[in-house]
C-alpha cells in the first residue's frame, strides 16, 4: 500500500520512510506532490493537529495520508513550546533553539521531553489511526553536535550524556519520540492492511468471475 506523508519536511520523510517498509507500506513525500497543500495547524494537541493534516491530504490525493505533529515539552516553562514548537519564534531552528536556551537561562530544572502524534486517515475508512510516542530526557546548556533537526542539538535523551544531534540517526531512530509512535502507528497498520489485501482479493475474483 502506497501512504502519503502529509508534510514537504524532508528531514521527516528521510526518518519515516524506512520504517513501514518491513510491512509493507511505500511511504511517499509529500514534497513531491504537484501543488502544496498548506493546512492550518488550528488543533490544540498533537493529535488535533495530525488528524487535520492528514484529512486534508488524503481528501485532496484521494489516498491514504500519514501526518506525523510534534513538539518539546519543557517542564520549568509549563509544557513550552509544545505544540508550537515549529513556530515558537520567527526564523529557522537555530533561533528558536537559541531563543529557548535563552528561556532556560539560570534554571535549574532541565527536565523536558519531545512528544509525537502519528495519524493515519484512509480515503473509505471512517475511524483513523492515531498513535502517540514520548522521549524523556534534559536541555543542554548549549547546542551540541550537527546532525538531525529542530531542538535536537540541545535535547539529551535519558539514559545517555550526548544529545540527539551527537547521537545521530542510528540511534535516533530506536529511542526518539517519533520512533516510538511510528513503531505504534506500524502495529496498528498491520491488520488494516490485511482488510484491504482480502478486499483486493475478494474483488479481483468477481472480476474474474464475471
Amino acid at each position: 500500500m502506497k501512504i502519503v506523508l502529509a508534510s514537504s519536511n524532508r528531514n521527516k520523510y528521510r526518518e519515516m520512510k524506512e520504517a513501514f517498509r518491513p510491512i509493507g507500506v511505500e511511504l511517499i513525500y509529500g514534497g513531491d506532490s504537484d501543488a502544496p497543500i498548506e493546512v492550518d495547524e488550528t488543533g490544540e494537541s498533537y493529535e488535533e493537529n495530525a488528524l487535520l493534516k492528514a484529512r486534508a491530504w488524503s481528501e485532496a490525493l484521494g489516498m491514504a495520508a500519514l501526518a506525523d505533529d510534534s513538539g518539546l515539552e519543557v517542564f520549568a516553562l509549563g509544557g513550552s513550546p509544545g505544540v508550537h514548537s515549529a513556530r515558537a519564534v520567527p526564523g529557522s531552528d537555530a533561533d528558536r533553539t537559541i531563543w529557548l536556551l535563552s528561556k532556560m537561562e539560570g534554571v535549574e530544572d532541565r527536565r523536558a521531553r519531545f512528544v509525537s502524534c502519528i495519524a493515519v486517515v484512509f480515503p473509505d475508512r471512517e475511524d483513523p489511526l492515531v498513535y502517540k510516542g514520548i522521549c524523556s530526557g534534559t536541555i543542554s546548556s548549549k547546542p551540541c553536535g550537527s546532525g538531525g533537526f529542530g531542538y535536537d542539538p540541545i535535547f539529551i535523551p535519558d539514559g545517555y550524556d550526548a544529545t540527539f544531534s551527537e547521537l545521530g540517526d542510528q540511534i535516533k531512530t530506536k529511542i526518539s519520540h517519533r520512533a516510538m509512535a511510528i513503531k505504534g502507528i506500524a502495529e496498528m497498520l498491520i491488520p488494516v492492511l490485511k482488510y484491504y489485501a482480502v478486499r483486493t482479493m475478494e474483488k479481483s475474483r468477481s472480476v474474474q468471475g464475471q
